[in-house]
């Protein structure tokens, strides 16, 4: 139609040649010969204008052409055509455009060549010398190309990238391209299909492929093979995984994906997702009948052990989903279901350093000051020690509410806490999968000696039987700030507990041992228990501000009394939430300093501390934290140990507590040193320090972590530990970057973790290659877990690789 305007306009001239033309506007004519949509395949609005400029306009009567010719550009309805030179055959109906021809239609798409014909409605011709870029910066290249049907463009000797050409020299070739006798594009079908090809990198050679398709480069989904995944392992030998996408609807996919095994037969996968208005969900299931469970019984040492691998039916199905039941709720889940603890990580399904699988399913809810969440819990173990009878299955529900009004000038809330736990077997820590002689029921042995008299090193990590608390807390502050400056934060809390707690088997030189005067307060049996924690207190604070000339420095003094009765059922209560405890600045003013709900702060305390913050003009900022707690009456909660003794060796275990201490340094947002120690308030011996260091300097990122931790033989480390751990990463260049990581055990005198790794990353291709060996996945006195996975991605083409593991937990 663009060309039709144009005869319209050049007929009633009557010269051969006419003069040089200024733009012209036309509107497409009812009297021209038939030549309509000749740019296009698409339908054009006839009611569009059409602009033609050119300098100069021809006209042949005897061969019946009009040519356009010098700087020809022509617009219509969004498409563009430039060349030196285009020529419109009205006899044979076709357009001819030479001279770095240049075509981009309404879509984006651009075709670049010396010479470009084109016949009635774009549904035949061919293009010399042809590149072709499309909006998503996809490129073909051929010698030539013909298109039939309006659909298909066959591109003869042609080759296909997803990379941009080298900046510096274009002439250069692609990071990676393909080069196929027959490129074929089916517009219908939205696929690219290549005929005796070769995947060259960096203009070389790397794999040849009689015959391979991939989705045309605009397709986001499209059914069909995605790029194979390679592993292996002593165990199941070399395994092929050859993925096959299903594109079954815009809302719902099917991906299966049989993996062939060398030693073990067919594994087979499949994953279906499916978004719904509200959310969506997913559904993952993979099976396999093993050929040779044998491979699963091994000899070390003249030890056989057999692994858990050791059967014939083999499976795990797992299903996550989200759902927003309105702007408040959402209602979730995320589980999995496995035929033994081992199978994930033997058939690479899962990473080597992913320890424990949690199940749960929730439910949300979020207001302006209140939040809402319950939710069930289950704990998959997937290491070889692992026991399932020593997971509990949980169940909690959380609220918080902060009050809209402030009452009496200050903040109000509340926080309701319900947890409700099984567990089949006591766990005590250093425990192995041996049982001994003591009764019929099996008790566990290990590092854990129950029957000796050194009880004390029987360690209670979890509770046999059934446990329910609810646990209220309310509490109201203010801040008051006086003319001087001081900041007066009075405030009250009131807590209670609740529990019913269902005790199994417990032996008795657990419950009779030396852990407390006279015996353990947590006895087989049942109880139902109260205990109630009101506290009424006041933090102060005075900061004083300091402006030099070399910069501004702050120092604040802050102190926090808090009165309150005893803690009552001190170990009655299972401790199964609150037995992290780290005595630091992060918790010197907590009000209660155990982590969680199942132990409450009780006795009468008082915290003491200072900080000083300086910024130092063209230095940087300097910081420090100095504090230490005591106790004033009453009884000291962390005096009193519980089944997991926690409080006890704490450093606030004594009634006036050990000494903490932060000092941090950043001369600048690249550089940053922290450390953080904890000294013995007796003879100020180091118990506790950790050091961190952070750079960023040019390409160049290290972070450094070093602890150093005194025994603490009362909650079962027997030995001091020390290590450090060192992270870096360089960027060699825009693309290419390595990284490193090291473990360094000092107890142990050995490393036990590495990591090494190379990447690549631009804008149509990613490569990774990572060597893993870590030695803490398996336990001690076991062989490290080591690994190498090599991963490579082509845009527009998928994501491949392949996985080696060594010494795994399935080859101990």
């Amino acid at each position: 139609m663009i060309f039709a305007g144009l005869v319209a306009l050049l007929a009633p001239m009557g010269s051969a040649r006419a003069q040089t033309a200024q733009p012209v506007a036309a509107q497409p004519s009812q009297n021209t010969a038939p030549g309509g949509n000749l740019l296009t395949a698409r339908q054009l609005d006839p009611n569009q204008k059409m602009l033609v400029t050119a300098d100069q306009l021809e006209y042949d009567y005897q061969k019946d052409t009009i040519a356009a010719v010098g700087n020809v550009q022509i617009y219509y309805d969004g498409s563009t055509l430039e060349a030196h030179r285009v020529v419109l055959d009205r006899k044979a109906n076709t357009l001819r455009a030479e001279g770095n021809a240049r075509l981009k239609d309404k879509d984006g798409k651009i075709v670049t060549a010396d010479t470009l014909q084109l016949t009635q409605d774009f549904k035949q011709g061919f293009i010399d010398s042809l590149r072709l870029d499309t909006p998503d910066n996809t490129h073909f290249a051929a010698i030539r190309a013909d298109r039939t049907d309006g659909n298909i463009t066959v591109f003869q000797n042609g080759i296909y990238t997803a990379c941009e050409p080298c900046k510096d020299d274009p002439s250069k070739p692609p990071l990676w391209q393909i080069k196929a006798k027959k490129i074929i594009h089916n517009d219908d079908e939205k696929m690219v299909y290549y005929e005796d090809a070769w995947v060259e990198f960096f203009g070389l050679p790397v794999a040849y492929f009689p015959y391979m398709s991939s989705p045309d480069p605009t397709v986001k989904r499209k059914t069909g093979f995605l790029m194979p995944e390679f592993f292996s392992s002593s165990q199941i030998g070399y395994g092929v995984a050859v993925p096959f996408f299903w594109n079954i609807a815009p809302d719902r996919d099917l991906t299966l994906t049989p993996a062939f095994v060398t030693q073990q037969g067919v594994l087979m996968q499949g994953e279906w997702r499916q978004r719904l208005i509200n959310g969506s969900y997913t559904i993952r299931a993979a099976g396999i009948v093993q050929q040779n469970p044998q491979d699963f019984i091994t000899t070390s040492n003249g030890i056989t052990e057999v692994l858990p691998g050791y059967r014939e039916d083999r499976g795990a199905v797992e299903s996550s989903g989200a759902f927003a039941l309105n702007k408040f709720w959402t209602f979730g889940w995320n589980g999995t279901v496995v035929s033994d603890r081992t199978f994930l990580r033997d058939y690479n399904l899962i990473p080597d350093t992913t320890t424990t699988k949690t199940s749960t399913v929730y439910l949300t809810g979020q207001g302006d000051r209140s939040y809402f969440d319950l939710r069930g819990l289950y704990f998959l173990g997937l290491g070889v020690t692992d026991d399932q009878a020593r997971q509990p299955v949980v169940g909690t529900l959380n609220y918080d509410k902060v009050f809209g009004n402030a009452l009496w000038g200050g903040e109000a809330g509340f926080k309701v806490n319900l947890t409700s736990l099984t567990r089949q077997q006591a766990d005590f820590i250093g425990t192995s999968e041996l049982t001994s002689a003591v009764g019929s029921v099996g008790v566990p042995t290990g590092a854990c000696t129950l029957w000796s008299p050194n009880a004390k090193e029987c360690l209670l990590r979890g509770a046999p039987g059934d446990y329910t608390r609810l646990s209220g807390d309310v509490y109201w502050k203010k801040t008051i700030t006086d003319p001087l400056g001081q900041q007066w934060t009075p405030f009250v809390t009131a807590r209670v507990d609740v529990a019913s707690v269902n005790t199994s088997y417990l032996p008795a030189s657990y419950q009779f041992g030396p852990t407390f005067p006279g015996q353990n307060p947590l006895q087989s049996g049942s109880d139902d228990l109260i205990r109630a924690m009101p506290a009424v207190g006041l933090d102060y604070k005075y900061p004083f501000i300091s402006a030099e000339s070399w910069g501004t420095q702050t120092i604040e003094p802050r102190a926090q009394v808090i009165i309150r009765p005893n803690e009552s059922n001190i170990g009655k209560f299972p401790n199964e939430d609150a037995q992290s405890l780290v005595f630091d600045d992060t918790n010197l003013f907590e009000v209660n300093k155990y982590s969680g709900y199942d132990r409450v702060e009780g006795g009468s305390r008082l915290n003491l501390g200072v900080t000083y913050t300086a910024a130092i003009n063209g230095a940087g900022l300097f910081t420090a934290v100095i504090g230490q707690s005591y106790n004033l009456f009453g009884k000291n909660s962390y005096a009193y140990g519980d089944m997991a003794n926690t409080g006890l060796e704490s450093g606030l275990e004594t009634s006036a507590s050990d000494y903490i201490a932060k000092f941090g340094y950043s001369p600048t947002k690249y550089l940053e040193f922290v450390t953080r120690f904890r000294f013995d308030e007796q003879n100020f011996s180091m118990q506790r320090l950790e050091l961190q260091a952070r750079a960023e300097i040019d390409r160049f990122n290290i972070a450094v972590t070093y602890g150093r931790y005194e025994a603490q033989p009362l909650l079962g480390y027997y030995d001091a530990r020390e290590g450090i751990l060192t992270n870096a990463s360089y960027k060699l260049n825009d693309n290419w970057a390595v990284r490193g990581a090291i473990r360094y055990d000092f107890a142990a005198g050995e490393v036990d973790y590495t990591l090494v790794g190379l990447s690549y990353i631009d804008d149509c291709f990613t490569l990774a290659l990572n060597y893993i060996s870590d030695y803490t996945l398996n336990g001690p006195n076991a062989p490290p877990v080591t690994k190498v996975m090599f991963r490579i991605g082509l845009r527009t083409l998928g994501e491949g690789g392949f996985s080696t593991s060594f010494g795994s937990e399935s080859s101990n």
